[in-house]
C-alpha cells in the first residue's frame, strides 16, 4: 500500500488511514470485487498498531463505506457500488470542513468523562443539585398559574421579564438600564456568540484575559477573530496592557470578567476597573463584561461591575442565572445600547425565534420574589464553606507542592503546580483515581496550573477529590 502516516500531523493516524482508504474506494484503488487487507496484515505492512487499523475500519464501517463479515473479511459496502450505484456521504469530510470549530480535544475529553462516569467533579462550572432553589421553583410551577403566551414572544425576550431584570440589576448590581436595552438569551454563552458573530468581522483583533474562560472557546477562531492576551495578575489585568495592544494591533473589542474571574477567582482592583473605562472612552473600544459571579462575594460586599461604573455606554454587560440559580433554566441576558440590542435580537431570531416562554416565566417569578434574596444568601454561605474546605484540603494533601490565591467569591480556585508536570498524564491519572478537574493549559498560555471548581461537590467529596489528585500528582512526578 502506497501510504505513510504523517506522525507530525494533529490528525490521529487512524483518521488519516480512514481518509486514505475512503479516497481509494472513490478512485478505484480498492476495487469493489476484492476484500480489503485484514487488520493484522495492514498493521504489519504499515508499521502501525493493529488497534489503529481497527479504529480506521470502525470509522469507515460507521459511515457505511465498508462491511465486515466473519469468514469473508472486510469488503466495500454494496450500498455504494451495488446495482443501484448509491453512495453514502463522506460525513467525516463534512465534519472537518465546517466553519464552526469543535472544542479542544482535552475539553471534549473532560465533558465526555463527566457525562459517562461517576467522578468527583472539580471541573464543572455549575452548581450541585442541592444548591438549586428547588423548593421555590417547584412552588412557582406548581401553585402559580402560567400567565405567558405559548406562542412566539417579543424578539428581545418577554417584556415582563425584561422589566424585572431592569429592577433586579438596579437593586443588586447598581446598574441603570431599561427594558428596551436588554436581550434575553440562552445563557451567557449565547450572548457571547451573538456579540462575536454580529459585531465583529474576520480579521478583527480583540483582547481577552490570560488565563480566561474565553481562551478555550473556539467561537473566536471560528469567526476568524485574532485574539491578543491581557495577563491576569493578583488584582486582575493591568490596564496599561490595553494601551499597548491597541497601539500595536488596533484591537476592536475587550472581553473581561473583572469580578471573581474564571478561572483565577481574582477581583480586579477598583482603580483598574475605572482605568479600563477611561481607556475604553479614550480609544473608543467597547468592553464586553461577563459577570456570572458578582452576587457571590463572601464578604457580603456589593460588587461594582464595570457596567455600574459606565457613564458613556461603552460596556456590553452579560450575565445569567446559570451560575447562581440553575444551569438548566438557560436564562441569560445582555445589556447595551438599544441599536446594538436590536441587532443582536435580529440575529437571535434567525437562530431560534426567541427564548422559551415557560423558562422566562419561571425566571421572572423567582427574581421577583423574596425567595431570591434568601437563596443568594444561602448559596454564598455554602460556597464559602466549600471554598474553605478546598483550601484546607490543598494545604493538607499538597502542602509545598502548589501555590494558590484564595478567592473571595465565585466558584473557582486557580492552582499552580510547582513541579514541572505532563498535564495530560496528570489528568489521565486523576481520572483513573476517580477525580476530574480542568488542566490550566486549556484556559491560558501558561502550563502547570489546574482549575478546581468547588460548586459541584460537597465538602466531603472535595476533601477526597484533592486527596486523589494528590496521589495522581505524586505518581506522575515520582
Amino acid at each position: 500500500m502506497d501510504w505513510i502516516p504523517d506522525r507530525k500531523s494533529k490528525t490521529p493516524i487512524y483518521k488519516q488511514l480512514a481518509a486514505y482508504i475512503e479516497k481509494g474506494i472513490a478512485d478505484g484503488t480498492f476495487p469493489p470485487d476484492k476484500p480489503l487487507p485484514s487488520e493484522r496484515s495492514l498493521a504489519t505492512e504499515l508499521g502501525i498498531n493493529r488497534s489503529t487499523v481497527v479504529a480506521a475500519y470502525d470509522e469507515l464501517q460507521s459511515n457505511g463505506l465498508i462491511e465486515r463479515n466473519r469468514g469473508s473479511g472486510t469488503t466495500i459496502s454494496k450500498d455504494i457500488w451495488g446495482m443501484t450505484k448509491k453512495r453514502i456521504p463522506s460525513w467525516n469530510r463534512y465534519i472537518e470542513a465546517g466553519s464552526f470549530l469543535p472544542n479542544l480535544p482535552v475539553t471534549q475529553r473532560i465533558h465526555k468523562e463527566m457525562a459517562e462516569q461517576r467522578l468527583i467533579n472539580l471541573a464543572s462550572g455549575e452548581l450541585s443539585q442541592d444548591l438549586f432553589p428547588l423548593g421555590s421553583l417547584r412552588e412557582i410551577t406548581s401553585n402559580r398559574s402560567f400567565i405567558g403566551s405559548l406562542g412566539y414572544d417579543h424578539p428581545q425576550g418577554n417584556a415582563i421579564l425584561r422589566d424585572t431584570l431592569t429592577k433586579h440589576v438596579k437593586q443588586f448590581r447598581d446598574i441603570e438600564t431599561n427594558p428596551s436595552s436588554i436581550l434575553v438569551t440562552s445563557g451567557a454563552q449565547q450572548a457571547l456568540h451573538l456579540v462575536v458573530q454580529c459585531l465583529l468581522k474576520p480579521g478583527d483583533a480583540v483582547a481577552i484575559e490570560d488565563p480566561s474562560y474565553h481562551y478555550n472557546l473556539p467561537v473566536f477562531k471560528s469567526a476568524g477573530i485574532k485574539t491578543y492576551f491581557l495577563k491576569v495578575g493578583i488584582c486582575g489585568i493591568n490596564p496599561d496592557d490595553i494601551t499597548a495592544l491597541y497601539k500595536k494591533h488596533r484591537i476592536r473589542m475587550i472581553f473581561l470578567s473583572p469580578i471573581f474571574q474564571n478561572p483565577t477567582g481574582t477581583l480586579m482592583d477598583i482603580t483598574n476597573r475605572k482605568k479600563v473605562l477611561e481607556l475604553s472612552a479614550q480609544y473608543g473600544i467597547p468592553v464586553v463584561e461577563d459577570d456570572p459571579y458578582s452576587l457571590t462575594a463572601f464578604t457580603g460586599e456589593k460588587m461594582q461591575t464595570l457596567k455600574s461604573l459606565d457613564r458613556n455606554g461603552n460596556v456590553l454587560y452579560i450575565s445569567s442565572l446559570t451560575k447562581i440559580v440553575a444551569s438548566g433554566l438557560r436564562i441569560g441576558w445582555i445589556m447595551g445600547p438599544r441599536a446594538v440590542i436590536e441587532r443582536l435580537s435580529d440575529a437571535k431570531q434567525q437562530v431560534d425565534f426567541g427564548h422559551a416562554s415557560y423558562s422566562q416565566w419561571v425566571a421572572n417569578d423567582f427574581l421577583d420574589s423574596r425567595e431570591f434574596k434568601f437563596h443568594i444568601k444561602n448559596l454564598v454561605k455554602h460556597l464559602e464553606s466549600r471554598r474553605d474546605q478546598l483550601v484546607v484540603s490543598l494545604q493538607s494533601f499538597l502542602k509545598e507542592q502548589v501555590d494558590f490565591q484564595v478567592p473571595n467569591g465565585g466558584i473557582h480556585l486557580w492552582c499552580r503546580i510547582k513541579k514541572e508536570v505532563n498535564e495530560i498524564q496528570l489528568l489521565e491519572e486523576s481520572i483513573k483515581r476517580g477525580v476530574i478537574y480542568v488542566p490550566g493549559s486549556t484556559m491560558g498560555t501558561d502550563k502547570g496550573y489546574a482549575r478546581f471548581t468547588f460548586s459541584r461537590e460537597n465538602e466531603e467529596n472535595i476533601h477526597e477529590g484533592i486527596k486523589r489528585f494528590g496521589d495522581a500528582l505524586q505518581f506522575v512526578t515520582s
